[in-house]
């Protein structure tokens, strides 16, 4: 019964992009509306769960965590702003702003050490062109991006050969979004078969 219903419901969605009628355009729309209240809703329960492990660390007599109260605390004084002030509002932005930025940038140097370690790792595991050609590219890529060639003096060839190298990352993102997209419509396909499914387990 659920493969079925499943199925049924891909396929009124992708009918309803190949064949742009009123009735199916509705229905899609009714089936979105439903997605992202079930999104919402488990975004909430991920939230509660987040927040009853805080509270638990706090209680624990083993594994006390003291800044979990400082999660905590956080965490209900942005809800009350956000429920007071709302999403939108210009004095609550910088509050999350400054929370959501070091955090972003924590995330991108740890980001940065694993690609380094990594690709270390696999040169001295597999002593190969390609994994050469890896390191080299992860470490020049590294201190192209960080800005130290770029200084009053630099010279004009210089700066166009760092413009020119900059592009580089930005193609293999559009790579990795390509395959994602590639392995999101295959994941679609299999599960509008029935080859997969995750929604019985």
């Amino acid at each position: 019964m659920a493969t079925a219903i499943a199925i049924g419901v891909g396929l009124i969605v992708l009918l309803s992009y190949l064949f742009p009628l009123p009735v199916l355009a509705s229905i899609r729309m009714l089936f979105l509306d439903w997605a992202i209240i079930l999104a919402a809703v488990a975004g909430l329960v991920a939230i509660l769960n987040l927040f009853s492990v805080h509270w638990r660390k706090i209680g624990s007599p083993r594994e006390r965590d003291y800044y979990s109260l400082f999660f905590i605390l956080g965490f209900i004084f942005t809800a009350i702003l956000g429920l007071l002030l709302g999403p939108t509002d210009e004095r609550i932005r910088p509050l999350i702003t400054s929370v959501q930025l070091p955090v972003e940038a924590s995330l991108v140097g740890l980001l940065t050490i694993t690609f380094v370690v990594s690709a270390v790792r696999l040169f001295a595991l597999h002593r190969s062109w390609i994994s050469g050609l890896f390191l080299a590219s992860t470490i020049v890529f590294l201190l192209v991006g960080s800005g130290i060639f770029l200084t009053n003096d630099t010279s004009p060839v210089i700066k166009e050969v760092l413009t020119i190298l900059n592009i580089l990352p930005g193609a293999g993102a559009r790579g990795i979004l390509l395959g994602i997209a590639l392995g999101s419509l295959l994941t679609g396909l299999r599960i509008l078969l029935g080859m997969d499914r995750p929604y019985s387990e």
